[in-house]
């Protein structure tokens, strides 16, 4: 067990890690003339940062690479953990000062901000694609951190999300 972490949150992690990978490799929408593809595994990364604060790094990283893995996009794997772990430790961490409507916005925004930012500069290293192939990507990655933020900031007010004590104890 992780110190200081209830077999709950722990447990929550799992299973957010799993939906997290779901959401990425099974919805899954193919984007024309470029390799990759905007999925919903954002949305769950946002739920799990307001889940589980900074922690929602680990479910965001495992099950984001481990979608890339079985997905065929291996040379991804290592930039996405860090990525979309930035993405869930940012929003988490943000989203521990407080949880109202316009932290959530921002927080979301600042996640999907590291995810766009993140691909685009990995992309743009010479021995992946270069700036000007990497800037066709950005309003692809864009799209997909809206639909993650549109779809997430309804569902982080589902009354039982709201209560902290399904996570703590």
């Amino acid at each position: 067990m992780i110190k200081g972490m209830s077999t709950k949150r722990v447990a929550l992690a799992g299973v957010l890690t799993a939906l997290t990978f779901v959401m990425t490799y099974f919805v899954r929408i193919p984007i024309p003339a470029t390799e990759g593809y905007v999925n919903l595994g954002d949305t769950v990364i946002l739920i799990s940062s307001f889940l589980l604060g900074p922690f929602a790094a680990i479910p965001a990283a495992v099950g984001s690479a481990l979608a890339d893995l079985l997905a065929g996009y291996a040379h991804y794997i290592i930039p996405t953990a860090i990525i979309k772990g930035a993405m869930g430790a940012a929003c988490g961490a943000i989203l521990m000062k407080k949880r109202t409507l316009p932290f959530r916005i921002v927080a979301f925004v600042v996640a999907e901000v590291i995810m766009v930012g993140g691909y685009f500069g990995f992309e743009s290293l010479p021995f992946m694609y270069g700036v000007a192939a990497a800037l066709l990507s950005v309003p692809f990655n864009a799209l997909q951190g809206l639909v993650g933020i549109v779809a997430a900031l309804p569902i982080t007010y589902v009354r039982i999300l709201s209560k902290r004590d399904i996570i703590s104890g």
